[in-house]
């Protein structure tokens, strides 16, 4: 086997790595059983040896130089800092010699640096192996299909077998759909899928006899994330339409930009009859459910009061990564019978568990978010132009609904939302294999003959 084949075989095999951990994590409960963890650290482990293969073998170090890696690496490596011994406490409950940390609970935040190194290397990898045209639009289809295809399954089981996983499981402490133990994950997750085809329609990229097949997959994967009953979710999905009415529509005169509101109104009243009408007035009535609920689980208000005691009591280092839990009992002000293992806000948890470095590294990400995705929406490409809008606001979807819960912290919403950094990014890059529509291609042409005429003019000037 040659040198090139073999390289083309690894890359093969890692992008299929990449997508496969995507998929399955998805289908196995989103991944939050530590079977299934470990199964997802055994994929990451593969990735990283055949990326070490191919540098042993070929002398060369292939990565992407993306800056957005930083912060992932930065918030592992503080993880660990926050689990270094200085000095002893004094004695607890008669037990001497305990390592003075910052964390509190230093394996829980060694589990949650781990985790954090893991989804690095995901990234890392999906920035460097996504790296032609083909690739690029091969992982763009899977995703489409995919969502179109677990949306239809999560709308039939919630018809047949609502309250219950493939007809199996069901879950004591929280509501399901689809494969997810929480509906709001259900809906975080199609906030992604969705985005994809969706910039791909907005910025002209979708070819006149597939639109309506684009069409019918974003309204049947929207119609399964109004039925999730998901209040964050239908909010991340509006802000999602708006954004990239925003962006695609800056550059069209006043009458484009009505046309596109217009259709964007339109596309969003279908989505919104048609979860009525297939889930009737429970697909709305659900929305309200957990504005009334008395679950401490729920109750957003008493949790983020909690969570606030905490920041100001472990300020400015935090109580420790994946900590949240542990710190929370100490400043509960109920009768503590309810452990609540997440603030339900991404971004007070940051600070809760990293102080003021949490803020300044994810402050960084956001930074360094923004400035990649503007970037992309510039490609000259339209096809990579409307992937890279369509990662962009379905990324943006998962920092608004962030804002509700902690949808982050579940292993397949993060692994689909560092793809999605991972395609706005690489969308950026001019490729080969440039996939071009039919008039990019005309007007190709017609540069390619101009320039020929210009440079025949030229030479008979010379002569």
């Amino acid at each position: 086997m040659s040198s090139e084949k073999s390289e083309n075989a690894q890359n093969r095999a890692i992008v299929f790595l990449l997508c496969a951990l995507l998929v399955f994590s998805t289908l196995l409960y989103g991944g939050v059983h530590q079977p299934i963890l470990a199964l997802f650290y055994v994929g990451i482990g593969a990735i990283a040896f055949l990326w070490m293969w191919d540098t042993l073998r070929d002398g060369v170090l292939r990565f992407n130089t993306s800056l957005l890696q930083l912060p992932i690496a930065a918030i592992g490596t503080y993880g660990l800092v926050q689990t270094i011994p200085f000095g002893m406490r004094e004695v607890i409950a008669g037990i001497e010699n305990i390592p003075k940390t910052i964390s509190v609970e230093p394996f829980a935040t060694q589990l949650s640096a781990f985790h954090f190194f893991a989804l690095l290397i995901f990234f890392a990898a999906a920035l460097t192996f996504i790296n032609s045209a083909r690739v690029l639009r091969s992982v763009v289809v899977l995703i489409t299909v995919f969502g179109f295809v677990y949306s239809f399954f999560a709308i039939l089981q919630a018809v047949l077998s609502p309250g219950k996983i493939y007809g199996i499981f069901q879950p004591q402490v929280a509501v399901p759909f689809g494969s997810f133990i929480n509906r709001h994950n259900f809906a975080s997750f199609v906030e992604m899928t969705i985005s994809l085809p969706l910039g791909l329609l907005f910025v002209g990229a979708v070819a006149k006899d597939k639109r309506l097949l684009y069409i019918t997959a974003i309204t049947l994967m929207g119609v399964a994330l109004i039925m999730s009953g998901s209040r964050g979710g239908l909010v991340a999905l509006l802000a999602e339409v708006l954004f990239l009415v925003l962006l695609t529509s800056k550059e069209m005169k006043r009458g484009g930009k009505i046309i596109r509101v217009i259709a964007a109104l339109a596309l969003v009243a279908t989505i919104i009859i048609g979860a009525m009408i297939i889930g009737g007035e429970t697909s709305l009535t659900r929305l309200a459910e957990t504005a009334v609920s008395k679950d401490i689980t729920t109750n957003r208000w008493h949790i983020w009061g909690v969570a606030i005691e905490i920041v100001k009591n472990y300020f400015p280092f935090g109580s420790g990564l994946g900590t949240f839990g542990f710190a929370y009992t100490q400043f509960d002000s109920m009768d503590g019978l309810a452990r609540v293992e997440q603030a339900h806000n991404d971004y007070l948890q940051v600070v809760t568990d990293a102080g003021l470095i949490g803020a300044i590294i994810g402050a960084g990400f956001l930074f360094l978010f923004f400035r990649a995705g503007f970037k992309g929406a510039g490609a000259s490409n339209t096809f990579r132009r409307g992937v890279a809008v369509g990662s962009f606001a379905g990324a943006l979807a998962i920092l608004v609904h962030s804002i509700f819960d902690f949808v982050l912290h579940t292993p397949a919403i993060a692994l689909m939302f560092l793809t999605l950094c991972a395609l706005m990014v690489v969308s950026s890059c001019r490729y080969e294999d440039d996939f071009r529509l039919p008039h990019e291609k005309r007007r190709r042409r017609s540069a390619e003959v101009k320039s020929f005429e210009d440079s025949r003019s030229a030479r008979a000037l010379r002569d």
